[in-house]
């Protein structure tokens, strides 16, 4: 039986990427510091529906910290290794800067050293759609150029895809680089406009909408990521036959990289989520109309063609579907009449 090491597990991607894998029989050791980004009691009550799992074993330490992670390796033999742990969030990185270097850069350092020694078979890692930056090439492509990033965030995941790039070309470690979009879910993120819209509405209190409104987000279920992250991860990646040196191709190499885009490939706008979450919670929103902010962009587009016809899966939650279900579990964790 398979056994993977899914770093940030207490997080919202892979608190539900872990149930999915224990789901189907597969061993997970998880690794995660539970900081205090957000809500620790929602990480704990994620972990709690874990523990007591026949195949599940949580390490509760920090990637920075190198023993624990070299220890991690040391003690366990990994068939895939899936990195979901970062510091997240856009805005967040304007004020504590040094929280993205040490987490999103030192600690995947210290996966990637892990990796490495131990011959893991393949290493799938989260980026983020926020490495597109300042383009405006609709959709987004894996094949387009990314070297515009407007947020230290965005900065800190472009240079993940480098320094995996290095270790797949150097020491022949495959590793395959997920971009994510926009995502949504119960368990979520509590920084994420869903909730937090969610919270403020039923509080009887204005949602913040920047740049006006006039935002596009391809807006993508957590079921579709995850089922995404495991066909990515169960594909090792390989060298490209077609990569030519005089033309390189930003997503593929001669060396075993890969990179996707995970997004439901169909952009909302921040108006129509907000539609759908006031019929949904049968409630109107007073809505506090404010301009964009720093490190913000407009829209994003996933051209997810690559992803398609490397795992044969395209995510396909609608909106509308995602946001009830959203609804009904925030209905019953908070214990709230919607």
């Amino acid at each position: 039986m398979k056994t993977y090491l899914v770093t940030g597990t207490a997080g919202f991607i892979g608190f539900h990427l872990a149930k999915y894998l224990l789901e189907r029989g597969i061993g997970v050791v998880g690794f995660d510091n539970v900081n205090d980004y957000y809500s620790v009691e929602l990480k704990r009550d994620r972990l709690a529906q874990l523990h007591g799992h026949e195949r599940f074993e949580f390490v509760e330490a920090d990637l920075v910290d190198q023993e624990s992670v070299d220890r991690v390796f040391s003690q366990h033999t990994f068939d895939r290794v899936v990195h979901l742990a970062a510091q997240a969030g856009v805005r967040y990185s304007l004020t504590h800067p040094r929280a993205y270097i040490n987490s999103n850069l030192v600690g995947f350092a210290n996966i990637l050293e892990g990796c490495r020694h131990a011959n893991v078979p393949h290493l799938t890692y989260a980026s983020s759609s926020s490495v597109y930056g300042g383009s405006t090439q609709m959709p987004f492509s894996v094949h387009q150029s990314t070297d515009h990033p407007l947020s230290l965030y965005a900065a800190t995941k472009k240079s993940n895809e480098l320094m995996a790039h290095t270790y797949s070309h150097l020491y022949g470690l495959p590793t395959t680089g997920l971009r994510f979009f926009t995502v949504y879910g119960p368990w979520g993120r509590p920084d994420m406009a869903l909730f937090l819209f969610t919270k403020a509405i039923l509080a009887g209190k204005p949602i913040d909408v920047f740049n006006h409104g006039k935002m596009r987000r391809d807006f993508t279920y957590i079921d579709d990521i995850v089922e995404g992250v495991y066909r990515t991860s169960e594909q090792i990646a390989r060298p490209s036959a077609e990569w030519a040196s005089d033309a390189p191709d930003p997503g593929t190499s001669k060396a075993p990289y890969r990179l996707y885009n995970i997004g439901n490939n169909q952009p909302v706008d921040l108006i129509r989520l907000i539609e759908v979450l006031e019929s949904a919670l049968g409630i109107e929103a007073q809505k506090n109309l404010l301009p964009m902010q720093p490190g913000d962009v407009p829209e994003t587009y996933a051209d997810i063609s690559v992803l398609e016809e490397a795992v044969g899966f395209r995510p396909s939650t609608s909106i509308e579907d995602g946001v009830d279900r959203f609804i009904r579990w925030h209905r019953e964790y908070f214990c709230k009449v919607i």
